[in-house]
């Protein structure tokens, strides 16, 4: 393709992905969650820990495809991933240290958005041909909104599946291939079929081989990197009332010019903070109410409740981690941007291990993206045209991950971006219309809950 047209279309697309991110949408997606939190009397935030309880809670009465705890932990596989280090030094780079504290207060209201999504898919789930159990928005919009919305649903799928070839699967692949090549010199292609050849080994094996591979990896992953971020908090720990004070403060005053930094506005604070926590921890999206419908459940609240952990875990705790880690030691001030600003941070701590611990922390929450995501598009595609479409779609994933760990990837990136923006419109839509039977069962539970512990 003629090197001026590929400028010029990648330009469009930039355009229209800054559009459709633009404040509506950001707005769009903020409303809902204040709605539901709202609505909901603050239930996510009261309920926090009868959440974390229901990880171990068992029932006579359940039915699903994969435990609840392992419908989380696909889930987690795929929000935890390169928007917890690049996404938060983005921000932070853009907005200033205030955009942490917007990125908390999005997450804070984006745990009612993501239990609403996991209760109505659980309450609208239906069985395949292969009798699992499967849901999402393209089903409770189906079936919670009527067949007269079918093509809402539809659109959903569409978006859903071609979203989840690029940030899903081309990104993560390029990611991890770029970082290894600029740690440790690996070539991207043997990289690229590498991940492909282990990424086909778990997804080729079903949701029950990802959920069993997401329940392993992702606990140990976010704990060997939360160890190392918090030994940079502990090793600047002096510093941190004043990080923790000043993101508070830039969150509501702006950031002054300093260093490599060209100063943000109370308004950027405010984008780049909700933007990435919105990537990171995808409530909004539609994508993770996919997995919790597989979830072995008694009740669409008990998994709701644990759905919402997922925001929290994400942002609250992970993308906390590293923004913190970035603000404690002065390195927000370089003008550097993305996973080297995160790097940076570890290495003001641990030196030459600083960034061997970022690459490799991104390489496997990029491998655990690809295995999240492709679930996602897979039901996306087998909503679309059948059970017929599974095996085919699992090898076009595996295929094309190599393709990616080799592809400047800036205009497929902007291609994600816009259908993430597209499949989140009918599932926003679908979660305001159903919020009504959110209520009603999370009254109806939360009564039934309080009877039987009388």
């Amino acid at each position: 393709m003629d090197g001026n047209l590929l400028a010029s279309i990648s330009t469009i697309i930039s355009d229209v992905s800054s559009v459709v991110w633009g404040v509506p949408m950001l707005a769009l997606i903020a409303g809902t969650g204040i709605y539901l939190t709202i609505g909901l009397g603050f239930m996510p935030i009261r309920r926090l820990i009868f959440g974390f309880r229901q990880l171990a809670h068992k029932s006579q009465t359940e039915e699903g495809t994969i435990a609840g705890y392992a419908a989380l932990a696909t889930a987690l596989s795929a929000t935890v991933g390169t928007g917890n280090i690049a996404g938060v030094a983005t921000a932070i780079h853009f907005g200033g240290p205030g955009a942490l504290v917007w990125m908390w207060l999005i997450a804070l209201v984006g745990m009612a958005t993501k239990y609403g999504e996991a209760v109505l898919a659980v309450h609208y789930r239906e069985k395949d041909a292969n009798g699992q159990w499967v849901g999402g928005p393209m089903y409770y919009i189906r079936k919670g909104m009527g067949e007269k919305y079918a093509w809402l649903a539809w659109l959903f799928a569409f978006f859903g599946m071609i979203a989840g070839f690029g940030i899903g699967n081309g990104v993560q692949a390029n990611s991890v291939a770029d970082g290894l090549h600029s740690a440790f010199g690996v070539n991207n292609i043997a990289t690229g079929f590498i991940i492909a050849a282990l990424v086909g080994m778990v997804i080729l094996g079903g949701v029950k081989r990802i959920a069993a591979t997401a329940t392993t990896l992702v606990p140990f992953m976010a704990v060997c990197y939360l160890l190392a971020g918090l030994g940079v908090l502990v090793s600047h720990i002096s510093e941190l009332p004043a990080a923790i004070m000043l993101c508070i403060t830039d969150a509501f005053t702006g950031t002054a010019a300093g260093g490599g930094f060209a100063g943000a506005t109370v308004a950027m604070a405010i984008r780049y903070g909700i933007a990435r926590g919105i990537f990171s921890n995808e409530a909004g999206l539609g994508s993770a109410p996919i997995a919790h419908a597989s979830a072995i459940t008694d009740h669409p609240v008990r998994q709701g409740t644990i759905g919402m952990l997922g925001t929290f875990i994400d942002t609250i705790i992970i993308c906390s981690i590293t923004g913190l880690a970035i603000v404690v030691t002065g390195v927000w001030k370089s003008g550097e941007n993305g996973a080297p600003l995160s790097a940076m941070a570890f290495t003001d701590t641990f030196g030459s291990l600083g960034q061997p611990i970022v690459v490799i922390s991104l390489a496997i929450f990029a491998f655990t993206t690809l295995l999240g995501w492709s679930l996602y598009g897979e039901r996306c595609a087998q909503y679309l045209f059948g059970p017929k479409a599974v095996l085919p779609f699992r090898l076009a994933w595996v295929a094309l991950i190599p393709v990616g760990a080799v592809v400047k990837l800036s205009l497929i990136w902007g291609l994600a971006d816009i259908m993430n923006a597209l499949m989140a419109i009918p599932n926003l839509i679908a979660l305001l219309v159903l919020s009504p039977v959110i209520f009603k069962l999370t009254r109806e539970f939360f009564a039934r809950e309080k009877d039987t512990t009388a």
